[in-house]
């Protein structure tokens, strides 16, 4: 399974600004100059050495991932994210006409579908475009969402065929070489996560939420989204100070996330939905301190004579693929 991250920004796109891109640009140089090399062709292994808020940042689409397996695939959300899909996806039977993309959804904020009016697929004859939720406004949420004013172009002149689904909760459904199982997330409006196995391998797709839940008993039928993973992501959109002021937003932090997984043996966690006002130094900022949280919980787990459970996580850049 190979798992790709197209968005990572959560509530709005947040692209870097001209001044933004131009202070950044500036201060790279400066680093390089510091080193007392000018020499051209050692750039390459300098920006190498640069972490994402130094260099290319973390990225400003919003939600968006796709999933591999075989010759299976699924993307989950449409947030801003797909539209580079979208392009991507024209160059095989999707540009002639006859492909089929299957489309996951976990709730209806805005976020997760401004993407979709940009998805060429959507506007290219002989297509099918099967979309999959728990919620049963899907019909409606795509009516609304290609209606003027809002949009030019509506529902009834896309060129694809839609083909709605709407899924059990908690019940395991198959797609060729996958099984996709959703599980509800605390967040406001009912948001489903989704477990996804491809043979051997789990991946958990737990964005947005608050993990209001934490104890296994808490998380009651929706504890299996937490289990026998190998990858999940994680809705990390705020500092732990900024959850205690913003309860009930239905987002979280790292180092709750980073609690689950090193309870339940998760082998990866990748963290995203970062905020749209956290500039890149901000998220950094946030990375730094799950990566204090995790080594002081290492070290307490050392001396107390507990089993370590230690996590390989990481925060999510635009663009990052992760094999399974």
């Amino acid at each position: 399974m190979k798992v790709k991250i197209l968005g990572a920004r959560g509530s709005l796109p947040a692209p870097m600004s001209p001044s933004q891109v131009e202070a950044r640009s500036a201060s790279i140089l400066n680093q390089f100059i510091e080193q007392g090399s000018v020499s051209l062709d050692k750039i390459p292994e300098f920006l190498k050495t640069l972490k994402p808020h130094q260099f290319g940042g973390y990225g400003g689409n919003t939600p968006c991932v796709e999933i591999n397996a075989g010759q299976t695939q699924v993307i989950i959300d449409g947030g801003s994210g797909i539209r580079t899909l979208g392009y991507e996806l024209l160059s095989g039977p999707c540009g002639k006409g006859e492909g089929e993309v299957h489309i996951f959804f976990t709730h209806f904020h805005w976020d997760h579908l401004i993407g979709l009016c940009f998805f060429v697929p959507l506007f290219i004859p002989g297509n099918k475009i099967h979309v999959y939720s728990v919620q049963p406004e899907l019909p409606h949420v795509f009516k609304t969402l290609f209606k003027k004013p809002f949009f030019p172009v509506e529902l009834e002149h896309l060129g694809a065929k839609i083909i709605y689904h709407q899924l059990d909760p908690r019940k395991p459904f198959t797609h060729k070489d996958l099984v996709l199982t959703p599980y509800q997330l605390d967040h406001p409006d009912p948001c489903w996560g989704y477990k996804v196995r491809a043979g051997e391998k789990v991946y958990a797709h737990c964005v947005d939420t608050e993990a209001t839940r934490m104890t296994r008993d808490e998380l009651g039928a929706d504890l299996p989204l937490y289990q026998g993973i190998d990858l999940m992501v994680f809705d990390a959109q705020y500092t732990v100070m900024e959850t205690i002021e913003k309860i009930n937003w239905g987002h979280s932090a790292g180092l709750v996330g980073l609690d689950i997984a090193m309870r339940e043996g998760i082998k990866q966690v990748i963290f995203m939905h970062h905020d749209p006002a956290s500039n890149d130094d901000k998220v950094f900022a946030a990375e730094t301190e799950v990566q204090k949280y995790h080594q002081s919980q290492i070290k307490s787990s050392i001396r107390m004579g507990q089993v370590v459970n230690t996590v390989d996580w990481k925060f999510a850049v635009e663009g990052m693929e992760i094999q399974l």
